[in-house]
């Protein structure tokens, strides 16, 4: 068993657009509540309703997108663009000023569920990322790698590469668990390799953690007991 706290919160209304981080947020079988609740459809002929992401086009990253501090958002979230005016997802002007933006014809989903994965919970951990940096040679942002849930616990660096279903972390009022359907340690796509303003990519992060880490880094787990953390609150792990 090892014990820690909540360190960071942070929950991604639009898929592929620049998050928020929170104070306090719900769990349950949404997984965390808002978090790619929404997307953008990419139109053009070769992919017509294909959600865009990162891989096809980083300028998405100069987008951010939030519900403001709210635990269990019930709104539609509030886009910022690279110029900083703030766009209602409701606006009837939003698709076309994207399209202008992007570059890329598009349309707008409020998604069936949540997130593309599932719903899930992307866990990760303080020592893992601090870890990471130090074999990099330089510091690792948090936020390239998109979690819901950071962690700092008397756990070693990437233990959870190891983590095999019925391992759990309760969190606050919440109870998460490595189930083997889909959530069990996180395989990394492409998209921590750019920074987290899509300015430029670190293509030696994701070459390193092939190599190093089987591409691995945080872990995917389900809610069992839902209910709400907090920034700070009590962490424990069971394996």
């Amino acid at each position: 068993m090892a014990h820690g706290s909540v360190t960071d919160l942070s929950r991604w209304p639009v898929k592929s657009l620049r998050g928020e981080r929170v104070d306090a947020a719900r769990f349950d079988d949404r997984g965390m509540a808002g978090d790619r609740a929404y997307a953008l459809l990419d139109e053009r002929a070769t992919r017509t309703g294909n959600v865009l992401t990162v891989r096809q086009n980083p300028t998405m990253l100069g987008w951010a997108a939030s519900y403001g501090d709210v635990a269990d958002p019930t709104e539609p979230p509030t886009l910022r663009g690279p110029d900083g005016v703030d766009w209602s997802w409701t606006d009837p002007e939003l698709t076309d000023v994207l399209t202008g933006s992007l570059d890329i014809p598009l349309s707008l989903r409020a998604a069936d569920g949540q997130q593309d994965r599932g719903p899930t919970v992307l866990v990760t951990f303080e020592a893992s990322r601090a870890g990471l940096s130090d074999e990099l040679g330089a510091d690792v942002d948090l936020r390239r790698f998109r979690t819901n849930l950071h962690v700092t616990a008397d756990l070693p660096a990437f233990a959870e590469e190891g983590w095999e279903p019925g391992t759990t972390l309760t969190a606050g009022e919440v109870e998460l668990a490595v189930t083997g359907d889909n959530a069990g340690p996180c395989i990394r796509c492409a998209v921590p390799s750019w920074d987290a303003d899509g300015r430029e990519r670190w293509r030696d992060l994701q070459t390193h953690l092939i190599g190093r880490h089987d591409n691995k880094f945080g872990v995917i787990m389900r809610v069992t007991k839902p209910g709400e953390i907090r920034l700070g609150d009590a962490v424990r792990h069971e394996p």
